[in-house]
This record gives structure tokens, sequence and C-alpha cells, in this order.
């Protein structure tokens, strides 16, 4: 008889201390679910703010240099282009080319067909304008063609922006 108390003693201490093992795993399991959610959330989080503010930089540096090249025809049409102007529209230009290049890395592919298709115009628009201000235009370049090409870009701009919103879930 004491053997059988003894054995039915010991296998119900080692079912305690084992349930209490498999309670404690268990836990320890649903606790390292619930940091890899978090952290996912977390991820989730921080790659749309990442886009958002890559999304918001480049529009403006976009819309910044439209301006410029707009201005810059202006100017050319007025007065004589001056150093100053130059650096102004330079600027405009490294500006929106750096941000344009950080969303290459970032963007969606289809928020990158359009930014792509605005850097395109902006390209073709800012060696138009530079060619009309060393006055060695291409065929058909002219102040009237720069000034049509110009506002065209913003067809592309708002493309851009609003991929850029619909991929940031902005109605």
């Amino acid at each position: 008889m004491e053997i059988g108390s003894v054995v039915i003693a010991v296998v119900g201490v080692a079912g305690t201390l084992g349930g209490a093992i498999l309670t404690q795993r268990g836990s320890e399991r649903v606790k390292r679910k619930e940091i890899e959610l978090l952290r996912g959330h977390q991820e989730i989080r921080e790659q749309l703010v990442l886009r958002r503010t890559c999304y918001a930089e480049l529009n403006r540096e976009a819309r910044q240099l439209n301006t410029a090249l707009n201005k810059h025809l202006h100017v050319m049409r007025e007065r004589t282009v001056e150093d100053a102007d130059r650096v102004a529209l330079d600027e405009a230009r490294n500006a929106h080319r750096d941000r344009y290049s950080e969303a290459q890395m970032i963007a969606p592919r289809e928020v990158l067909a359009l930014a792509s298709a605005s850097n395109d115009a902006l390209s073709e628009l800012y060696g138009q304008v530079k060619r009309l201000e060393r006055g060695e235009p291409g065929p058909d370049e002219t102040f009237e063609s720069a000034a049509q090409a110009q506002q065209a870009v913003w067809v592309h701009l708002r493309a851009m922006r609003h991929a850029m919103r619909e991929d940031l879930g902005v109605e």
C-alpha cells in the first residue's frame, strides 16, 4: 500500500509540476507572438511614416522645380538671366533629383511609375529651358512651347500626387 501511495503522490506532484511548466511555456509562446505582432505593427507604422515623408517632400520639390522653371522662363523673356537665376533653378533641380532618388528606393511600383513620368517631364522641360537660355533651341522649341510644356507638367504632378495619396490611404 505504501508503494502505491508513494507512486500516486509522485505522479500527482509530477502532474502538478508538469502542468505548471506547460502553462509557463504556453504563456511564453503567447508573449513571443504578441511581441512579434507588435513589432510587425511598429514596422508597418514606420514604413507608412517613411513613405508619407518621402511623398510629401517629392511632391513639394517637384512643384517647386516646376515653379522655378516657370519663373526662369519669365526671367528669360523680361531680362538677361543672371547667375543668381541659374543658381535658383539648379538648386530646385538638385532638390527634386534628391527626393526622386529617395522615392525610387521607397515607393511601390504604381507610385514610382507616375513619379518617373513627372521626373521625365520635368527633365525634358529643364533641357528645353536651358537650350532656350543658351540660344540653341531644338526643332520646334520656342518660349511658347516651353510654357505649354511647363503647364502640361502639372497634369503629371497631379497624377503622381493622387497615386501617393491612394497609397497612403488618404481619401
